[in-house]
């Protein structure tokens, strides 16, 4: 019987930390929506910033923009509680347009909370420009970004996704320039069309992280809970064996 007891209080011990351990949820990245451009087209561009910390605010977000493919054109949507600057340079060469050629960029736009705002712990907001015109060259643009929190940590989202490897550990938001369609400028209703099915899938995909966020932290609620249980059983279980022992 006193092994028996041994076992059972081993087992619930190792069954706790065993469920504490895989039930974690995976923390959210800084992400880019929508994930994919036109070549040659202009873009909406949100920034998705969830604050993974349990006891600071996210205060400050830094977004570096592709200097190899740089964007003529970009320009700041207005955010409440926020201020923003934006870091211009010279391309390597000057880019052609309609309106004639740019000789300056924009290579960095910094936002950051005011006084007493930010993005609380188990909160997202999104940070949105508008850019253009994509790279008439398909391929992958990242925006390496550095989020800033209330307690001076900084979580550097910088890893650029190599082809055939896994996600990194903080990969830097992303946008995939694909060819542009053949449908494209054939008349208005279909790209009023385009534009509709583009704003769908933007909802969708934001529905979809949502949900999946909100999955995530029951299934750890439910882990945590769990391996709680587990962890009282092999405690008790222990106390029983000594004093029977």
């Amino acid at each position: 019987m006193i092994r028996l007891y041994r076992r059972v209080g081993v087992l619930g011990v190792v069954a706790g930390a065993a469920v504490l351990a895989m039930t974690v949820p995976a923390s959210a990245h800084v992400t880019l929506q929508p994930s994919t451009a036109s070549a040659g087209s202009y873009a909406t561009l949100s920034f998705k910033v969830p604050t993974e910390e349990g006891d600071a605010s996210t205060t400050g977000i830094d977004v570096q923009f592709p200097v190899d493919t740089p964007l003529a054109s970009v320009s700041v949507q207005p955010k409440v509680g926020w201020t923003y600057k934006i870091a211009k340079a010279a391309p390597a060469k000057p880019l052609s347009t309609d309106d004639g050629q740019v000789s300056e960029v924009v290579t960095r736009i910094t936002w950051t909370a005011q006084e007493g705002q930010g993005i609380k712990p188990g909160e997202f907001d999104t940070f949105t420009v508008s850019a253009g015109p994509m790279p008439d060259k398909t391929g992958q643009l990242a925006f390496k970004t550095l989020q800033t929190y209330s307690n001076g940590d900084v979580v550097r989202w910088v890893d650029v996704a190599q082809p055939g490897a896994g996600e990194p550990d903080k990969p830097a938001p992303s946008l995939t320039v694909t060819a542009t369609g053949a449908a494209e400028g054939s008349s208005t209703g279909v790209h009023e069309s385009a534009a509709q099915n583009s704003a769908a899938q933007n909802v969708a995909e934001t529905s979809q992280s949502d949900d999946s966020d909100g999955t995530a932290r029951w299934l750890g609620i439910v882990g945590v809970v769990l391996g709680a249980l587990g962890l009282v059983a092999g405690a008790f279980a222990l106390v029983t064996v000594r004093r029977r022992a």
